[in-house]
């Protein structure tokens, strides 16, 4: 495959994320709240800006904006204006993504700011609101730069279902194209992802022809409060801490099948979101065998698909950098399946730097999948994620 071919496929990037700027909640919120408006500081200990919420430290204001940093991972920029603009910046984000030969973004937020437990212990409702809707509103506004490029997904305050309802059918008119949903309800006290509770939100999504995203790191953080041991070192730590993330989207995939979600909301698309693919046939292997060999459809006769035929239907899986891993799973799952992402501008984006193994988005793609037939790249690099997320 040449790059001219590469040049006549509108590339959608199914994972980037915004760095968000200090004044994003305390110029869209009330200042009857006073400091427990997310804001920043700067951290004369840690010798870096930091996100507060009263005086509760959140996440260092750029550990997220990564891309071309000129430090190993951990490591990050001291300050949000030390970050590469493209990180934060709409316009300067467009050009980076003509510099990469990228068409459209789907757009997530940095999850350390979405932690539900640091929300659910402030206990204000009407607070915890506002700050999910503030940020909905920035992401809305943020996109307006290129509506057909920049693609805002809605944040949800999954803690009160009406309010969630709500929030669906509002950013849905203000044009968002999917929904953010957490992996693990249960980790902040909420019903379990299969529980009948959440019934209508699914049948909500379905309607509304909203792909639900779950993203990693949207469960259970505490391997963030488990680094590991000192003398392994902060970048080994922290090269596990990702590797850890990112196969924790298998029990996802597998707990929205044998809950019977897929089965009973057939018209409803899940998507896996920086995760991989590698690990998806062995995965859907196991589920198929587990399926059959612990007798599921002696308990469920309803269910009239094999874990493998639900996914197919209607799941994805999102990639990067993986080379050989993924060219076996395409071959194995087929390309109607999988979406291309970079996680820009994130540690292990596809983001080129002085500091990082990756290669821009083009010559990735051009060197890992040029033997791969030009209909298959499309459906892979645009058309999957253009029908779900109903792109024109």
């Amino acid at each position: 495959m040449s790059t001219a071919v590469l040049d006549q496929i509108p590339i959608v990037d199914t994972d980037t994320h915004l760095v968000e700027p200090p004044d994003l909640w305390t110029s869209r919120m009330s200042g009857k709240w006073g400091d427990l408006v997310p804001h920043v500081v700067w951290d004369e200990a840690a010798q870096e800006e930091a996100w507060f919420m009263g005086d509760q430290r959140l996440s260092p204001v750029a550990s997220s904006a990564q891309a071309g940093w000129r430090e190993y991972p951990p490591d990050h920029p001291p300050r949000w204006s030390d970050a590469d603009p493209a990180t934060w910046d709409a316009v300067k984000r467009l050009a980076r993504m003509d510099e990469y030969g990228i068409h459209a973004q789907v757009l997530y937020p940095n999850v350390a700011l979405f932690n539900s437990s640091t929300l659910q212990s402030i206990g204000d409702p009407e607070l915890m609101l506002s700050f999910v809707r503030a940020y909905n509103d920035f992401q809305s506004e943020w996109s307006s730069a290129a509506p057909d490029r920049l693609l805002p997904m809605t944040s949800l305050p999954f803690w009160d279902l009406d309010a969630t309802l709500a929030e669906m059918a509002r950013c849905a008119e203000l044009g968002h194209k999917g929904v953010v949903f957490s992996q693990e309800p249960g980790s902040f006290g909420l019903p379990h992802l299969t529980d009948q509770h959440w019934y209508p939100m699914w049948a909500a999504a379905e309607e509304m022809g909203l792909p639900v995203n779950f993203h990693i790191a949207s469960g259970d953080l505490s391997l963030l409060d488990q680094p590991g041991l000192a003398e392994t070192g902060a970048h080994a730590n922290y090269a596990s801490i990702g590797v850890s993330f990112f196969m924790g989207n298998a029990r996802t995939i597998a707990q929205l099948i044998c809950g019977g979600i897929c089965h009973r909301f057939p018209d409803l698309n899940f998507v896996s979101v920086e995760s991989g693919i590698g690990w998806l046939p062995f995965a859907l292997a196991s589920l198929d065998w587990q399926w059959q060999n612990c007798g599921v459809t002696f308990e469920h006769p309803e269910y009239d698909l094999l874990p493998s035929e639900y996914f197919r239907r209607q799941m994805f899986g999102c990639f990067w950098f993986e080379r050989d891993t993924a060219l076996s799973a395409i071959e194995q799952l087929g390309p109607d399946n999988v979406m291309f992402e970079t996680d820009f501008p994130h540690p292990t984006s596809m983001s080129p730097g002085p500091a990082t193994a990756a290669v821009a988005p083009n010559q990735y793609i051009v060197e890992t999948f040029g033997d791969l037939p030009e209909p298959a790249l499309r459906k892979i690099l645009h058309d999957n994620a253009a029908r779900i997320y109903h792109l024109d």
